[in-house]
């Protein structure tokens, strides 16, 4: 049992997730800019935000979406300019929100200045920052590894006569940590964030940093012939030895905290990964996120599971946190669809959805990360045809569905539903046109329900979604029970309820979430002693639950 007294600053906040492309545009261009971002302060300081998390904004080509970086060290000019992001750091500690970098350091841009050299020949000075093969014999790839974008990881360079490996798209070389001057020139780029004032770091896709000693071919999975590349490289033995590096380099002696991306670590593995051993102060790992998901880079293959399948995965991060380490909660980011769509097996409004989700986002052990939109209750977008689609995953996934003999509509209908775009829709401010998101055509489309479905009509509306949001938040950072208080699961058989307890000292409240679509009940004894502190749907009856109702009893 901890005490808040003992708890760091961003352990005791919200985290908010801005994909600064879809968030507010300030200029006309019809993508947002940082500007925006600066201009909607007092909104996030109204929800409690203390850190704000904003994905890539440094110069790129923009393939995919600012994860490709050219340049660590300047700010594309589509969001602005490094004045402007002086600007949002600075402006941001006046309402109290800690702007958070995201660190690309698995790959950078094929326009990379680094790669650009290193692809020049095989003896420049940095023909060994990136991962370069000879062909095979035949002078096929080296490997038969799947990107996780699509096809071959691996792209042949003619001017240096190689191929070079790519995890995720061509345009994204994977750089050598093995080599000592990239670990440096990386560090080197998180020092010079750090010295401005950022109050952490989120990095990107850590678990693929570290290769694997030899490099051999694996069995097909698919009617492409290709074998995943997280498979054959993700979490290598030694990778925790650069990441300690990484850590001491950083984070040690300053008032930060370093948040990783982990996809494939499991639950039993995360304190080797957080905690005082660990490298991170929180890491993202995918396992409850992949039980509607599946194979998250196969969206085309379904899956059939329960609400004791996702229930496992909460309650086994929550235990092997418990002790060591701190759990960074969510269910939506821009690499997720909606979330009222992915963790629910039943129709039903999706307000209500929205409702539970976030009364078990924000109750639980662990800093809430929320995601930009995620507030208001959105569902997937509606999307038409493949064209409709930006993202380079999505068309890769639907090429690959096709090559798994699925329709053109099976094809699409999977892309709908799991397209990272859904997530990445522009903001919706007001009901003027484009919702008040930007004078010009947006990059993607609103949402057709906007005129209705935004911030300002939200706001005046004591029953909306984020009006629930604002009440939990103000709950949560009003309890101590809820920031240091220790998490046990309730009722871990039952397929309708999600339910837990937090108790600190004498203090102990119930969450109870109905995922389903009918009234449900569960033993009042529960509650007993209790009165009810928040009801989704206003009031409520101990021992009954209405069609995806929340409550929260203290």
């Amino acid at each position: 049992m901890a005490n808040t007294s003992d708890l760091a600053w961003w352990q005791k906040t919200i985290a908010y997730e801005v994909y600064p492309k879809s968030f507010l545009d300030t200029v006309g261009q019809g993508t947002g800019t940082l500007a925006g971002i600066t201009a909607k302060l007092d909104y996030l300081q109204k929800l409690g935000v203390g850190a704000m998390w904003i994905t890539p904004c440094y110069k790129s080509p923009m393939v995919d979406n600012g994860y490709d970086v050219q340049d660590y060290y300047n700010i594309d000019p589509s969001f602005g300019s490094m004045d402007n992001m002086n600007e949002l750091i600075a402006r941001g500690r006046e309402h109290g929100i800690r702007v958070v970098m995201d660190l690309v350091f698995n790959h950078t841009s094929e326009e990379c200045a680094w790669f650009v050299e290193s692809r020049a020949s095989k003896d420049n000075p940095k023909a060994d920052w990136y991962i370069w093969r000879d062909a095979k014999p035949d002078g096929s790839a080296p490997t038969n590894w799947r990107s996780i974008f699509g096809g071959s990881a691996w792209e042949w360079c003619e001017e240096r006569g190689q191929y070079y490996l790519h995890t995720f798209a061509k345009q994204q070389p994977d750089l050598n940590w093995e080599n000592p001057q990239v670990r440096q020139a990386l560090f080197d780029i998180a020092n010079y964030w750090a010295e401005k004032g950022v109050g952490g770091f989120r990095i990107d896709a850590i678990t693929y940093i570290k290769k694997p000693p030899t490099f051999e071919d694996g069995p097909a999975d698919g009617e492409d012939g290709l074998y995943p590349v997280h498979a054959a490289t993700a979490n290598q033995p030694g990778i925790l030895d650069f990441l300690h590096e990484f850590k001491a380099a950083v984070r040690d002696g300053r008032d930060i905290f370093m948040v990783g991306e982990a996809n494939g670590v499991a639950a039993d593995e995360l304190s080797q990964w957080v905690g005082e051993d660990g490298v991170f102060d929180m890491l993202f790992e995918f396992s409850h996120t992949h039980v509607p998901m599946g194979d998250a880079e196969i969206w085309c293959r379904p899956v059939t599971w329960e609400l004791t399948d996702l229930k496992r995965a909460l309650a086994a991060s929550q235990e092997a946190t418990r002790t060591n380490g701190w759990y960074p909660v969510f269910f939506e980011n821009h690499d997720q669809p909606r979330s009222t769509v992915n963790f629910f097996r039943c129709d039903g409004p999706l307000a209500s959805k929205a409702k539970v989700l976030g009364t078990v986002l924000l109750t639980t052990r662990g800093t809430p990360f929320l995601y930009q939109g995620e507030e208001l209750g959105y569902g997937n977008a509606t999307w038409k045809s493949i064209d409709e689609f930006d993202d380079v995953q999505t068309r890769a996934q639907y090429d690959f569905a096709k090559t798994e003999g699925l329709s053109d509509d099976e094809a699409l209908a999977a892309c709908v539903r799991f397209s990272r775009d859904n997530a990445r829709t522009p903001m919706q401010w007001d009901a003027t046109d484009n919702a008040g998101f930007s004078s010009a055509k947006p990059w993607l489309p609103v949402h057709d329900d906007y005129a209705t479905h935004n911030v300002a009509a939200l706001e005046a509306d004591e029953c909306s979604v984020l009006a629930w949001y604002r009440t939990l938040v103000n709950l949560r950072l009003g309890n101590d029970v809820f920031l240091a208080g220790d998490w046990h699961e309730l009722l871990s058989d039952d397929n309708n309820i999600l339910a837990f307890e937090r108790t600190l000292g004498d203090a102990r409240v119930v969450t109870l979430a109905n995922f389903s679509n009918e009234r449900v009940t569960y033993d009042a004894s529960l509650v007993e002693g209790l009165t009810l502190l928040a009801g989704s749907e206003g009031d409520a009856v101990a021992g009954e639950l209405r069609p995806l109702e929340a409550l929260v009893w203290g």
